[in-house]
């Protein structure tokens, strides 16, 4: 399935009917194969905002479109065919396996009770063998370490074969190397992309548009090297920020120092 475009227009949500809104209207549009970054200090809105995009809970105002499609118009299976999500919250294993973990993605794709077809397997061993999984397909993912689990967890959501991904916070628990091979992931994938991310010069390096939120409220959207300005970082997340581009690469480098 190819990528789609995502079109977000005046989301917003609160706990209860008259709680104090966690995310404030919201708007902003993802082109078809685009990879946005979300950023934020802690209770930004950010996570708050994803979980509207993968549909766990619906926005009190305003609409989500994938591909034209109002995700809430869907059901829950054809939602799934279109969004997957990878979160922080890693749920228990239950005593399955990488493969049967893997598989799991394939399921809004199969009619009920019906087993693996053949191309759900070519499918999985492309994403095991993608994510560098293989040696470890009859482990119990109970007995794998958190940065393990994490490749696990992308590479279930990549076997569903979205036509958007949702990523929050993808590099946590990894070490260098299984960082630079998410991101060199996300470079590569033939869908949109909505993450979650702490790290400002990742962003700048893999996001082809940001998005700042501040207690729950925009800042800023568009291309990093113009949203993610000195003022505001520095606004945003209440430090001192300084941008510097390093040579010979051109790549963005922030360096962040406590306010006098």
């Amino acid at each position: 399935m190819r990528a789609a475009d995502l079109a977000v227009k005046d989301v917003s949500w609160a706990p209860g009917k008259s709680g104090q809104p966690v995310l404030h209207s919201t708007s902003f549009t993802v082109a078809a194969g685009g990879v946005l970054g979300v950023l934020g200090p802690n209770g930004a809105g950010k996570s708050t905002l994803l979980r509207l995009l993968y549909r766990f809970q619906p926005p009190q105002t305003g609409s989500i479109h994938v591909g034209g499609h109002n995700i809430w118009s869907l059901s829950a299976r054809a939602a799934a065919r279109r969004i997957a999500a990878v979160l922080q919250e890693q749920t228990p294993s239950f005593g399955l396996t990488v493969l049967e973990i893997v598989r799991l993605g394939r399921t809004p794709h199969r009619a009920a009770f019906s087993s693996s077809s053949r191309k759900d397997e070519q499918i999985i061993d492309r994403v095991l063998d993608r994510l560098s999984l293989r040696p470890l397909a009859h482990r119990d993912v109970g007995t794998l370490s958190g940065g393990e689990r994490q490749r696990v967890m992308v590479a279930r959501a990549l076997a569903q074969e979205p036509q958007v991904l949702v990523l929050d916070e993808p590099t946590n628990h990894l070490d260098i190397r299984h960082q630079l091979e998410i991101v060199s992931l996300i470079r590569g994938l033939n869908m949109t992309i909505v993450v979650s991310l702490h790290d400002l010069n990742m962003a700048d390096g893999i996001c082809d548009e940001v998005l700042v939120l501040k207690d729950g409220y925009p800042q800023g959207f568009g291309p990093p090297n113009t949203v993610l300005t000195d003022y505001l970082v520095s606004k945003t997340f209440r430090v001192d920020a300084q941008r510097e581009r390093l040579t010979p690469s051109g790549a963005a480098h922030f360096s962040f120092a406590l306010p006098n």
